[in-house]
């Protein structure tokens, strides 16, 4: 079995977990989110958390348990505290503004780049230069910040593009005579 699987997901004060035979539902204080299951792994709900146990002793299966496991502790803290990508804007005349469901870039191409925002998902601009990606749901927020930086990725020469704040952007250096 997973070692990941052998610690039970707790499930803090006003989160709650419906258990059917087809799918495990998370509702929290923002909101729900649901998850399919396959009959490989068993999850039972005891004394405020959620354990796990492998249904067969199928290789596939104890696989599963730890990726089951994962995506409900992502589950429980999506709904409890949410997730957050921020992202960061580096070159001149590049600019963010959110507007609503729309996300308005000038990225230095000959047209702004408006990307509408899927459902779930709100984006913030505290500075021209700064984006900041918001959800319950952490796969579709990595996906989103995937989405915008990929509209203009850093450039390895001047550093100039789209950049995860925490992203470390190796420098090349330029071609001498």
């Amino acid at each position: 079995m997973s070692r990941i699987a052998k610690y039970p997901v707790p499930l803090p004060s006003g989160v709650e977990a419906q258990l059917s035979g087809e799918k495990i539902v998370i509702k929290g204080p923002l909101g729900s989110l649901a998850q399919p299951l396959t009959g490989e792994v068993a999850i039972a709900q005891e004394s405020g958390a959620l354990t796990f146990k492998v249904a067969d002793e199928s290789r596939h299966a104890k696989a599963m348990s730890g990726t089951l496991r994962a995506l409900v502790a992502n589950m429980v803290q999506g709904v409890s505290k949410g997730f957050e990508k921020k992202l960061s804007l580096v070159g001149v005349g590049y600019k963010a503004a959110a507007q609503g469901k729309t996300l308005n870039l000038s990225l230095g191409f000959s047209h702004p780049v408006d990307y509408a925002l899927p459902e779930g998902i709100k984006a913030e601009t505290p500075t021209p230069t700064e984006i900041i990606i918001k959800g319950i749901d952490k796969q579709r927020v990595g996906q989103v910040a995937a989405e915008v930086r990929a509209f203009r990725p850093p450039e390895p020469y001047k550093g100039k593009g789209v950049r995860y704040v925490d992203e470390v952007v190796i420098i090349k250096e330029t071609k001498k005579k």
